[in-house]
C-alpha cells in the first residue's frame, strides 16, 4: 500500500468506529503473543536423567520421523541383573508423578519413568497420541535400553498404554500392575465410544481455539491440559481393551480406589473378573494415591513383584476354574458405574444443555439413564430443570428485547409460528400471568407462551416465580415417569443386551410417544387433537398424496402399456397446454369460455412484474370497470390445490395482498352462493358430452351456545376436529371469542378440500336441463373435452335448471371427479371412480391423437412441471 493511500486508510471511517478498534487492537496482540510464544516453542531442560530417540508412529505404521523420549532411571543397585520395571504415567501426566512411589521400587527394581510423548521433557508435537501409538513408543523404548522383558505399571491412562503393550509385545511383558487404571470402554465417561469421542472432539476443539485465538504470551508445550492432553484422549479407542484382558495370559495387579471419581471402581470390578489370575487390592481411596500414599503403595507392588519373579504368581493357565467361568461370562450391562466426580459434571453440563434443544426429549433421555442406572435421579432432574429453566429464561428476553422480529430469523422460527405468539398473546390478556404455570402442562404451549411473556412485557420476577413453580412440579414428575416406564422397556427382550446408547435411543422414542399420549390425554384440547390425527390417520380422505396415490399410479401406467404412451392423456384437451397436467393459466382457460360470458365470472390479470401501485391500480381498474364490489377473489393465476386464494373484502385487504403477491393474479368478481364441482367429458366422436359427477361442497360453520370459546366449538364438532390444526391456525386471533347461542360461525370461505370445504357426492342435483347447459358451455370452448368445472350458484333450484350461475375455475385432466371425498364412500369406492376418469382421460387423448393431436412428449411434459416449480411461489396464504 503507498504511504498516501496508508494515510487515508488511518483516517477512515472505519478506523475512527471504536468497535473496529477494538476488534484490530485485539488482532495486533493476538500476533504478538503467536510470534512470542512461537519464539519460546523449544521446550524447557526437564530433569530427565536420559533420553532417547525413536521412529515416530502413526497408528500402525513407522515414519521416517525422530521421537525423543525422555526418561528417568531409578536404581540403588549397578546390577544389571536387576528386574525392570517400567512406570507409565496418566493424561495430563508426566515421569515426576512417580517421583514418591519409584525411589521405593528402586529399592529391589531398575526403575524406569519415561516421559510419553506430548508430556514432560519428551517430543511435544507427534501425528498420533493415542494409548495405542504410545504404547509402540514403549516397545521402542524397551529395544533402545536393551530391556527384553519387564513388568509394567500403568497409572489412569497409562493402564491402557500397557495393556496395548501386553497387546502388541507380549513377550515382553513379565507382570502388568493397574494402579487407578482404565480399561473396558463401558466404564470410560458415558460409556458409548461414539459419545465419548464427540465429547473429546468437543474439549479439543476448545483447547486449540484457546491456544490460537486467545494472547497468553506462553508456550503451550507441556501444559497440564494443553493439546497433547486434549489429543491423548480424543486419538484413542478404549472399544479393544476388553479384548485385550480377555487374552492377557501373564500375572496382573490390580489396585484401584472405592472413592474414585475419574475412573469407576466398577471398571476395576470388571478387570478383576475379565483377569481371572489377577490380584487385587481395593482400598478405600481416591485416584490420586500415587501422588501421596506410596508408603502405602510401595509393599503391595514389591510383594507382587516378588513372587511374578519367583514364579509364584497366577498365570491365566493357574487360575483357579471358578474364576475362569466367571470370566467367559458375557458382559453384565447391569454392572455399569453409576455417574460420579467428573463424569457427572460433565453428563449434567449435557443434560441441560440438551434441553435447550427439546425439553422433553431431553427429561425422557434422563429418565431413562436414571433406570439404566447410570445416574441418580436428583441429578438428573436437577440438570434438566436448570437447562429448562435457564432456556426458558432466554426465550423470555428474547420476547423482551427482540420482539416480534426475532420469530422471522432462526432459530426461533424453527419452533415459534407468528399465529402461535398471537394465540399466547390474547391468552394473557384474558387470564393473565397464571398461564405461565398453567402451559408447562398444556402441549404445543411452552416456548410461544414463554416468548409472549416477554413481548408483552410481563414481569420477569413473577415470571419466574410461576415457571419454577410449575417446572418444580413438572420436571420431576416427567424424570421419574420416564424412569419407571423405562426400566420396563429396557427389561424387554429387545433391549436387554443392548448397549447403552441404543438403550437410551430406542426407549428414549418410545417414552417420548408414550408421554406426549399421556400429557395429551390430561386436557380436552389434547384429547381432541388425538382424535384429530386419529381420524386424519383412519380416515382416507385426509391422507397424504404419497399413501393415497400409488394404486392410481399403478393403473394409469396400465394405461399407458395399453395406450402405446405415457403421455396420451395430454392429447385430452387440446386447447389447454398439456390438457391442463399442471402449471396451465387459469384466466386463459376462462377466456376460452367467453362465448358463455353470462355463465363465467368476471376476471382480470394483474401482472407479477408490476410495481405495487401499478397493481393497486389495476385491481381498481377492475373493480370499476367491471361494476363489482367487495367482496372479491384474488388467487395466483397458475395456482393448486387452493394455495393463495383469498377472498378480499376492503381496501386494505386488497392492498395487503397485493403488497405480498409475488406472481401473476387473477381479480375476480365473487359469486356468492353455493359451491359444486361438476366433472365433464365428451368423446371426440360423440356430439354431446355428460357430466361424469357432481361434487356438493359445504363450508364448515358451528354455531354458538353462549358459554363455549370457539376453540372448544371447533375442537368439539365432528367434522372440524378433523382438521382443527389448519382452523386453530386460521382463526387464532378469535379462538377465545364466545359466540352467542344460535349464532352461525363460518369456518370455511372457499371450496376446497385441502382448505376446509366437506365435499359430498351431489349426484341428486343432476338434471337434464343442467346437463344440457353444461353441454352446451364445454362445446363452446374448441378442444376442451375433459375437466371440471367449480361453479356457485345462490339457487339451487335455479342451478338445476340451468341458469344463474357462475362458473369461477375449469380445471383440466389432472382434476378429479371430487365426489370421492364424500365421508361414505369407501377406498374402494374412491379407486374405482378415479380409475374411470383416468381410462377415459387416456381414451379421449387417443382419440385425439388419431385426429392429429400430438401428446407432449415425456421431455416437454417434464419440462412444464419443472418450469411451475421454479416459478416464484406466493408468500401470502
Amino acid at each position: 500500500m503507498r504511504p498516501g493511500r496508508f494515510k487515508i486508510f488511518l483516517r477512515s471511517r472505519f478506523l475512527r468506529s471504536w468497535k473496529w478498534r477494538i476488534v484490530l487492537g485485539y488482532l495486533a496482540l493476538l500476533s504478538v503473543s503467536h510470534v512470542v510464544r512461537w519464539q519460546r516453542s523449544e521446550p524447557p531442560v526437564g530433569n530427565s536423567d536420559s533420553s532417547v530417540h525413536v521412529q515416530a508412529v502413526d497408528g500402525e505404521r513407522q515414519l521416517d520421523q525422530n521421537v525423543k523420549l525422555a526418561y528417568t532411571e531409578y536404581r540403588s543397585t549397578q546390577d544389571q541383573n536387576q528386574p525392570t520395571i517400567i512406570l507409565i504415567h496418566g493424561s495430563p501426566g508426566r515421569k515426576e508423578d512417580f517421583r514418591s512411589l519409584a525411589p521405593r521400587l528402586a529399592e529391589r527394581y531398575r526403575v524406569i519413568a519415561p516421559d510419553l510423548p506430548g508430556f514432560g521433557d519428551s517430543t511435544e508435537r507427534v501425528p498420533d497420541y493415542s494409548i495405542r501409538a504410545h504404547a509402540r513408543y514403549v516397545v521402542e523404548l524397551m529395544d533402545a535400553l536393551g530391556i527384553e522383558r519387564a513388568n509394567l505399571l500403568g497409572f489412569s491412562m497409562g493402564g491402557g498404554v500397557v495393556l496395548n503393550v501386553a497387546d502388541i509385545a507380549p513377550s515382553k511383558v513379565e507382570s502388568i500392575t493397574m494402579l487407578s487404571a482404565i480399561g473396558v470402554q463401558e466404564a470410560e465417561l458415558l460409556g458409548d465410544y461414539h459419545v465419548n469421542h464427540a465429547l473429546h472432539a468437543a474439549q479439543l476443539a476448545a483447547i486449540w481455539l484457546f491456544e490460537e485465538a486467545v494472547p497468553h504470551f506462553t508456550s503451550s508445550a507441556h501444559s497440564m491440559l494443553g493439546r497433547s492432553y486434549a489429543r491423548n484422549f480424543y486419538d484413542s479407542d478404549q472399544r479393544p481393551l476388553r479384548g485385550i484382558l480377555s487374552r492377557y495370559e501373564q500375572p496382573m495387579l490390580i489396585i484401584h480406589g472405592k472413592r474414585d471419581v475419574l475412573v469407576p471402581f466398577e471398571a476395576a470390578l470388571e478387570h478383576h473378573r475379565l483377569v481371572p489370575q489377577s490380584e487385587a487390592a481395593f482400598l478405600d481411596d481416591n485416584h490420586f494415591m500415587v501422588f501421596g500414599k506410596s508408603a502405602m503403595l510401595a509393599p503391595r507392588i514389591l510383594d507382587f513383584l516378588d513372587r511374578v519373579a519367583q514364579g509364584k504368581a497366577l498365570t491365566r493357565s493357574t487360575a483357579e476354574p471358578d474364576r475362569l467361568a466367571r470370566a467367559a461370562l458375557p458382559f453384565d450391562r447391569a454392572s455399569i458405574p453409576k455417574a460420579v466426580g467428573v463424569t457427572l459434571a460433565v453428563l449434567m453440563m449435557l443434560i441441560a444443555a440438551s434441553t435447550l434443544v427439546s425439553e422433553d426429549l431431553t427429561c425422557i433421555a434422563a429418565g431413562v439413564m436414571v433406570a439404566q442406572g447410570r445416574v441418580d435421579f436428583i441429578a438428573a432432574a436437577l440438570a434438566c430443570f436448570v437447562g429448562i429453566f435457564v432456556g426458558d429464561v432466554l426465550l423470555f428476553f428474547a420476547g423482551r428485547f427482540f420482539g416480534r422480529a426475532a420469530l422471522r430469523r432462526v432459530p426461533l422460527r424453527w419452533f415459534i409460528r407468528p399465529s402461535d405468539v398471537e394465540r399466547s398473546s390474547a391468552w394473557f390478556n384474558r387470564r393473565g400471568l397464571a398461564v405461565i404455570a398453567t402451559s408447562r402442562f398444556v402441549p404445543g404451549m411452552r416456548l410461544p407462551t414463554y416468548f409472549a411473556a416477554g413481548l408483552l412485557n410481563t414481569n420477569l420476577f413473577r415470571f419466574s416465580i410461576y415457571f419454577l413453580l410449575a417446572a418444580t412440579v413438572w420436571t420431576p414428575l416427567l424424570v421419574g415417569l420416564s424412569s419407571v416406564l423405562g426400566a420396563e422397556v429396557i427389561k424387554s427382550a429387545l433391549l436387554a443386551r443392548q448397549g447403552a446408547l441404543v438403550q437410551i435411543v430406542v426407549s428414549g422414542a418410545v417414552l417420548y410417544l408414550v408421554v406426549k399420549l399421556l400429557i395429551a390425554a390430561t386436557s380436552f384440547r389434547g384429547r381432541r387433537l388425538l382424535l384429530s390425527k386419529w381420524r386424519r390417520l383412519t380416515r382416507w380422505e385426509f391422507w397424504p398424496p404419497w399413501a393415497f396415490y400409488p394404486p392410481v399410479l399403478c393403473y394409469v401406467i396400465c394405461l399407458a402399456v395399453k395406450h402405446r404412451s405415457l403421455t396420451v392423456f395430454t392429447a385430452a384437451n387440446p386447447s389447454i397446454p398439456a390438457s391442463g397436467f399442471i402449471g396451465e393459466s387459469k384466466l386463459e382457460i376462462l377466456r376460452g369460455l367467453s362465448s358463455s360470458n353470462s355463465f363465467v365470472a368476471r376476471s382480470s390479470l394483474i401482472e407479477g412484474s408490476l410495481d405495487y401501485q401499478a397493481k393497486k391500480n389495476a385491481a381498481n381498474h377492475f373493480i370499476t370497470d367491471s361494476n363489482v364490489s367487495f367482496p372479491v377473489v384474488l388467487k395466483p393465476d397458475q395456482g393448486q390445490r387452493g394455495q393463495g386464494v383469498a377472498i378480499i373484502k376492503s381496501t386494505e385487504e386488497s392492498e395487503r395482498y397485493l403488497s405480498q403477491a409475488t406472481v401473476d393474479t387473477i381479480i375476480q368478481e365473487y359469486a356468492s352462493g353455493d359451491e359444486f364441482g361438476v366433472f365433464y367429458c365428451r368423446q371426440p366422436d360423440e356430439p354431446r358430452g355428460r357430466i361424469f359427477s357432481i361434487t356438493e361442497k359445504k363450508f364448515l360453520a358451528v354455531t354458538g351456545d353462549g358459554e363455549s370459546s370457539l376453540e372448544r366449538l371447533i375442537l368439539s364438532d365432528d367434522r372440524a376436529v378433523c382438521i382443527s390444526r389448519m382452523l386453530l391456525d386460521r382463526h387464532q386471533s378469535r379462538l377465545g371469542e364466545v359466540p352467542a347461542s344460535g349464532q352461525r360461525v363460518q369456518l370455511v370461505e372457499l371450496g376446497t378440500h385441502c382448505k376446509g370445504a366437506m365435499f359430498l357426492d351431489g349426484s341428486w342435483i343432476r338434471t337434464p336441463e343442467l346437463e344440457e347447459k353444461i353441454d352446451e358451455i364445454s362445446r363452446s370452448f374448441e378442444g376442451f373435452y375433459f375437466g371440471r368445472f367449480d361453479i356457485r350458484t345462490p339457487s339451487i333450484e335455479d342451478f338445476k335448471a340451468g341458469r344463474n350461475f357462475k362458473i369461477v375455475e375449469l380445471n383440466g385432466v389432472t382434476s378429479e371427479a371430487s365426489h370421492i371425498y364424500d365421508p361414505t364412500n369407501s377406498l374402494l369406492d374412491a379407486y374405482r371412480v378415479l380409475f374411470e376418469q383416468w381410462r377415459l382421460a387416456f381414451e379421449i387423448g387417443a382419440k385425439n391423437r388419431e385426429r392429429g393431436v400430438r401428446p407432449s412428449s415425456l421431455i416437454e411434459l417434464f419440462k412444464v412441471v419443472s418450469d411451475y416449480h421454479a416459478r416464484p411461489k406466493p408468500r401470502y396464504v
